[in-house]
């Protein structure tokens, strides 16, 4: 997966309007299947730029005779197609919830299957951040290589392009990274034309690569792959971690599935990319029959003179897409975090009035920045990457497969026997590639393991932490009920206007609440105790949002409920109270949150190490204002501190 559960350049909180428009006959499938060749394939469709030269290096110890070819090309081949066609096209993409693909819509899915199994829960929690963490590691590698390799393409026109190759991938990419803020529908709205072009050249040099050696079409044979990875053993299984560069991306065909639906991606797949893909490769292998010495970079010396800088910047467009894709799905995804509570609150900015899904996080966007210039600086060259990369693709493809398993048993209720056969066939493909990748650790592959890891840490320190938290203050709340009743035996003063009380804990009076009786003394003529639930489905529709009970006294109790990837907007929500009998002015609402100062104790037999605490208590100061998530009115929000030792 070069995006993990990834959700895409003008992937959206909801489907995008004009996927919509033409989900409901605006426009054919044709168009959606355009619009999803600039969103879905950006990262697999770039992948020819560096797997063949990759898989053919010279390091690897394999003799470049035709033989050999043959059997690396046929190994390419029938990965692309048990991998991505087989497993990810015609198989995991049915796993989708609720319209939606990707990993945390996986891990979702996965968790309600298996709710009356509750021992398996944690396990795939675990399993499921840990496929989440990689992808930021994925995420920064992503953009770095794929700018980098198309720059490349300049120092086999000349050498003197050489010195040059680093600073111009890197002021590409900052570039790219400095855009981000001001949104990307323009550039949108180019994708899936430049996309376009980009795979009917990448079939165009691959039929002119074949022309010169037809006899490369035997490779279609999978005794060739066969061959080749038994004739050779070792040095075979090294050259995995290599083939597995051809399907880098192939996650991210299931991942946008929600944005344009299982029918036109499947189209763009087996009706252009795949063919153009293998195609290339190929060519590319026809190339290396015929000219060996074009292993340095056999993608650009496939080409003839004329046509060499036109697919440089062909392929630096097609990079870039790749990763604008990459980058918004960052965004996505730790939105997505955040909603299932496994990031804290940071700052989110929509830039489209129209189209929800363009967001930016400036936080995320700068660390990636920094990560992706560090990577490209410090590899200083796609070989060097290569390296590197690969590790926390197939690390994620085996959280997939895992996670589809529970899916495929306990939600769709398939016989034991076929789940483990379904599933454990693509697991032995998943560990086999992964284990070759990991011989890339010390050359490169603790890069994205140790971003990963340290995510990883993040991700489960904070939900651990708040858990530890809702539970100390459950043991010092008073429950809501009896205190409401005790409270109305002789009431406080009565004051016009609505106070809502957010809380996390419904049954528990907030400690807002008392803060404000014991010190100003009243009690407003309707108190609500909000609680926002989100859920572990893609989406809530606006009407069944809400839920509300009555307590008496004026008293309310109300439940907003979002899916992971609805946008929160309390306001609203109040809006949709109004047909439900509670009649809100939010001129004369005010709303009362408690703000948790989380202590440390270094004794404190909390179940979670006293570092892990310190980080957990650095990551909720430092957290977003509740307010502005939850879109709530500025003048109106009142905020109660409280400290909570853990």
């Amino acid at each position: 997966m070069r995006c993990g559960s990834r959700l895409r350049a003008l992937a959206s909180t909801r489907p995008i309007p004009l996927a919509n428009g033409i989900r409901h006959s605006q426009s054919s499938k044709a168009a959606l299947t355009l619009l999803a060749l600039g969103v879905v394939f950006g990262d697999i469709g770039t992948s020819p730029l560096y797997a063949v030269k990759e898989t053919f290096a010279p390091g690897h110890g394999i003799a470049l005779d035709a033989h050999n070819i043959l059997g690396g090309l046929s190994t390419i081949f029938w990965t692309l197609m048990l991998v991505v066609s087989l497993k990810y096209v015609l198989l995991i993409m049915r796993a989708d919830n609720r319209g939606e693909g990707g990993i945390m819509a996986l891990l979702a899915l996965s968790s309600a299957a298996v709710r009356e199994q509750p021992r398996w829960r944690t396990p795939l929690l675990l399993i499921g951040v840990f496929g989440a963490s990689l992808f930021y590691g994925d995420a920064v590698l992503t953009p770095a290589i794929s700018v980098l390799s198309a720059i490349e393409g300049l120092e086999v026109g000349t050498a003197a392009f050489k010195p040059y190759v680093v600073p111009i991938a890197v002021a590409v990419i900052v570039a790219l990274f400095v855009l981000q803020e001001r949104g990307t529908a323009v550039v949108g709205r180019l994708f899936g034309p430049v996309m376009l072009a980009w795979f009917l050249a990448l079939g165009a040099a691959g039929l002119y690569g074949i022309t010169k050696q037809p006899g490369v079409l035997a490779a279609l044979n999978p005794t060739y792959a066969i061959g080749f990875l038994t004739e050779h053993v070792a040095e075979s299984f090294v050259v995995l971690g290599s083939v597995v560069l051809a399907v880098t991306g192939a996650e991210a065909l299931y991942a946008d599935m929600g944005h344009f639906g299982k029918g036109p991606v499947r189209i763009g797949w087996f009706s252009l990319v795949a063919p153009a893909l293998v195609l290339n490769y190929f060519g590319q292998g026809a190339q290396l029959i015929v000219q060996p010495q074009a292993v340095q970079n056999p993608f650009f010396l496939l080409l003839p003179g004329w046509a060499l800088y036109p697919m440089v910047g062909l392929a630096t467009a097609a990079t870039v897409i790749a990763s604008q894709a990459t980058i918004s799905g960052a965004y996505s995804m730790t939105k997505q975090a955040i909603q299932l509570g496994f990031l804290p609150r940071i700052a989110v900015v929509q830039t489209s009035a129209r189209e929800r899904g363009q967001i930016y996080i400036p936080g995320i966007n700068w660390l990636l920045l920094a990560a992706v210039i560090a990577a490209v600086a410090g590899f200083g060259s796609s070989s060097r990457l290569a390296s590197a990369y690969g590790v926390a693709v197939t690390a994620t493809m085996m959280v997939d497969t895992l996670l589809a398993f529970f899916v495929v048993r306990y939600l769709w209720r398939y016989p034991l026997w076929l789940c483990l056969f379904a599933t454990g066939f693509f697991v032995l493909i998943d560990v086999a590639f992964f284990g070759a990748t990991l011989l890339k650790v010390v050359d490169g592959g603790w890069f994205p393991l140790a971003i990963g890891a340290i995510v990883f840490t993040v991700m489960t320190t904070w939900r651990q932490g708040r858990s530890l938290m809702f539970r100390r203050l459950q043991a010092s709340s008073v429950p809501l009920k009896p205190f409401l009743d005790s409270l109305f035996l002789d009431p406080p003063h009565r004051v016009p206007g609505t106070a809502v009380f957010l809380t996390a804990t419904p049954e528990a009076t907030p400690h807002a609440l008392l803060h404000n009786l014991n010190h100003n003394k009243v009690l407003h003529e309707r108190v609500v105790f909000l609680t926002v639930d989100v859920t572990e489905e893609p989406w809530v529709p606006f009407q069944d949002r809400v839920k509300l009970h009555k307590l008496g006294h004026g008293c309310w109790r109300m439940t907003v409920r979002y899916g992971f990837m609805n946008e929160p907007d309390i306001t609203r929500a109040l809006e949709v109270a109004d047909g439900l009998g509670l009649e809100l002015d939010t001129m004369t609402t005010s709303f009362f949150l408690s703000r948790e100062t989380v202590v440390p104790v270094p004794t404190s037999a909390s179940g979670m190490p006293y570092w892990r605490e310190k980080l957990f208590a650095a990551m909720a100061r430092n957290a977003g204002n509740a307010a502005d998530y939850f879109k709530l009115p500025a003048n109106r929000v009142i905020e109660l501190g409280t400290k909570v030792e853990i």
